[in-house]
């Protein structure tokens, strides 16, 4: 099973659609806690879902479950809380929510969208490892 990822920070419209179109993803699924912000610019929630459509042919999905509660990702970007210590949190929290009942094909072929440019710090990379060890045949692939 391939999992996808992608952030669309520093990243145009243009070379963000053609990394997700070129990828051979099925579907993005957005795991961001706030998807709806100004900020977000092409990548707010209905925006995203009209163009991952007419674009690139792909469904999308929000799903909220794979995302940091407010207060984690607070504690992060107010710098209380280093790297090391979010992840510890984070992968806590998908073993309480127990994320590895998720119905497979919800995420089989499926891209991870969140905002951050690289994966080495963010959440859907973590939501990806985290699958990968429990269902064990997951191929991770950032794009």
């Amino acid at each position: 099973m391939k999992l996808f990822t992608i952030g669309f920070t520093k990243s145009s419209a243009e070379h963000f659609f053609a990394r997700l179109c070129g990828s051979g993803a099925t579907k993005l699924v957005d795991v961001r806690l706030n998807n709806v912000s100004q900020l977000a610019g092409f990548a707010r929630k209905d925006d995203l879902r009209y163009f991952c459509g007419a674009i690139c042919g792909l469904d999308y999905e929000h799903l909220p479950r794979l995302a940091p509660t407010e207060e984690m990702l607070a504690e992060y970007r107010r710098s209380k809380l280093s790297w090391s210590g979010y992840a510890r949190k984070f992968l806590a929290l998908m073993a309480r929510r127990k994320i590895e009942t998720l119905d497979r094909s919800l995420l089989g072929g499926a891209c991870l969208l969140c905002s951050e440019a690289e994966p080495h710090h963010c959440h859907r990379r973590l939501v990806a490892e985290y699958l990968q060890r429990k269902w064990g045949d997951v191929e991770i692939v950032h794009i």
